[in-house]
């Protein structure tokens, strides 16, 4: 039986040293089909324009009403391209801002609903195609000199026969995760230091830490998260320190122990700044500084990180770049040692699979961001299919992990004991980006429970103690 698409339904449901006042927030939309057939996907944000992102989304939704699924699901590719088309919602961007961020949900959507009809995780659905399918999948407008189709193909086909190796591999061990929960700023430095002997002990070996308010005290936070994942007496029971010259760790500024230091920024600097700033950190050895600067500049990333090369430090961003575009000029300009998607500042995962190609024929590892509502369910398909059918590369790939609001979804990630997340695994689950119902009616703005009755009632409390 023919099955078309009928319809949509919308729902809007720490700190760094940019954005200081957050609301972790998701724009979500589910497609309707003819069947009992749906498809679940969401673009986070942190707040205030929730509301504009699932009023975007409906517009974008609105164009696959009637289509035939299996009409869409035969070229993801060029239904992408069809989402992105019409002519008065691209005058708004066009490929960027509230517009792309809704075409990203509305894509990671359908694409949830394809691998739901096939009863394979994202991941796995993806990872089984064949490489001319998975060329089929990804857009190529406006990328073709940096990575042409035909270049894609012959990388896909070097890897194909090895796929089912590197599945069983990391199946078996897990993808390599990194955690931001001892570093935000704000926190006290006996939180810090508890935090992160909280991370060793759970097996995490790269470890992440906000900067950018105060240089001072940033040297004293990654001086103490220094002596923590250093030593070897914080280290798990049983657990040998890596080798910090071993080809997975070789370059990253890793200490005695084979642990890792990264730091973030989040855009809050000039590019001068930028400079002055991180070469004051050099004694705390990080891997990376991640967005220096404002994320659009592609020439300014590149003087960064050619200045701050000679101190062993390098550059990464992407979690504000907002198409492919900015991606392949960052490769072009050498601008990056690190390039970090983001699963729905993309326009979902056709244009995500653009982007792991040309990192891959760039030779720059992937590290997702994941830091939001969702992400880090979203993040794991996409790191599993740039491992198993893309770049064939993970021990020097590292996935952000944040362990908080996991529990609103279906299908949760997870971690294990070695601080790796676990592959995703269930037939049913898509992208894993389904919500809990009683999730969206708790907190879906403005009429779920926790605004009408618990918000309503701490503001109250709040007015009346001012």
């Amino acid at each position: 039986m023919s099955v078309t698409i009928t319809g949509f339904e919308t729902h809007g449901d720490g700190t760094d040293a940019m954005n200081t006042d957050c609301d972790y927030s998701s724009a979500y939309v589910t497609l309707k089909t003819s069947s009992d057939l749906v498809g679940h996907g969401m673009t986070f944000t942190i707040g205030r324009g929730n509301d504009i992102v699932c009023a975007a989304i409906k517009e974008v939704a609105s164009r696959l009403i009637g289509k035939n699924t299996e009409e869409l699901f035969a070229n993801m590719g060029k239904t992408w391209e069809y989402l992105c088309s019409d002519p008065q919602l691209r005058w708004i961007g066009p490929e960027k801002g509230v517009i792309h961020i809704a075409t990203g949900a509305v894509n990671n959507a359908l694409w949830d609903m394809f691998a739901r009809s096939r009863k394979k995780p994202l991941w796995k659905l993806v990872v089984d195609m064949t490489p001319e399918e998975l060329v089929n999948a990804a857009t190529f407008r406006y990328i073709t000199d940096a990575l042409t189709k035909e270049e894609a193909l012959a990388m896909l086909k070097a890897k194909a026969a090895s796929k089912a190796e590197r599945e069983a591999n990391v199946r078996q061990v897990g993808y390599p995760a990194y955690v931001t929960s001892a570093g935000w700023l704000g926190y006290s430095d006996e939180k810090v230091a508890r935090l992160t002997k909280e991370a060793v002990q759970a097996g995490f070996n790269h470890f992440k830490m906000k900067v950018g308010a105060n240089q001072e005290s940033d040297l004293r936070r990654g001086k103490i998260i220094r002596s923590i994942i250093d030593d070897p007496q914080y280290l798990p029971p049983g657990k040998k320190p890596r080798d910090p010259n071993g080809p997975d760790l070789v370059g990253k500024n890793a200490g005695p122990t084979g642990s890792v230091l990264m730091i973030d920024a989040n855009q809050v600097w000039d590019v001068p700044q930028a400079i002055d700033y991180v070469k004051g950190l050099q004694e705390i050895k990080p891997w990376f500084i991640e967005e220096p600067t404002a994320p659009d500049d592609i020439l300014g990333h590149a003087a960064i990180r050619k200045a701050l090369k000679p101190y062993g430090i390098g550059v990464a961003t992407g979690e504000h770049a907002h198409n492919r575009m900015v991606f392949k000029q960052l490769l072009q300009a050498e601008a990056i040692d690190v390039c970090q998607i983001d699963s729905c500042r993309l326009a979902g995962v056709s244009e995500v699979l653009s982007v792991l190609l040309m990192a891959a024929k760039f030779g720059v590892p992937v590290c997702p961001h994941a830091g939001g509502v969702g992400l880090c369910e979203y993040v794991i398909h996409l790191s599993l299919i740039d491992y198993i059918a893309i770049s064939g590369s993970m021990e020097r790939n590292v996935l952000e992990f944040v362990d908080h609001l996991h529990e609103h979804f279906i299908h949760p990630c997870s971690i294990n004991t070695n601080g790796r997340y676990n592959v995703p695994d269930h037939p049913d689950e898509g992208y894993s980006i389904e919500m809990r119902k009683e999730s969206i009616e708790r907190f879906e703005w403005p009429r779920g429970s926790y605004w009408v009755n618990e918000h309503a009632e701490a503001k109250k409390r709040a007015l009346g103690s001012a």
